[in-house]
């Protein structure tokens, strides 16, 4: 099971979320540890790397009604050895990739 972290600014993103924003997230995050384990993303999560933001990539997922639901994040430093430690940065829709 790979390790996380939170930003400060991700759990104030979350909190904003609806309740059922949270639970599509949490789904799209099941898949997300699985795809972690392989080492290959599938399709359906469009994983892709940030423009102008090195080291920081993004995954996106339908929250139902309105705008995509997206979240940053970035590996960090492994908190234990061949496991891979994800830092999460911002979560909400497309807006939130103008502070990645």
């Amino acid at each position: 099971m790979p390790t996380y972290e939170t930003l400060p600014r991700f759990a104030a993103d979350l909190d904003r979320l609806t309740p059922e924003q949270r639970r599509r997230f949490r789904r799209t995050v099941a898949a997300f540890v699985e795809d972690l384990r392989t080492g290959n993303f599938r399709a359906g999560l469009r994983v892709k790397r940030v423009q102008r933001a090195p080291g920081v990539y993004e995954l996106t997922w339908s929250m139902g009604t309105g705008p995509a639901g997206r979240a940053t994040w970035e590996y960090g430093p492994a908190c234990r050895p061949g496991t891979p430690h994800i830092i999460w940065r911002r979560i909400g829709d497309h807006d939130i990739l103008t502070g990645p």
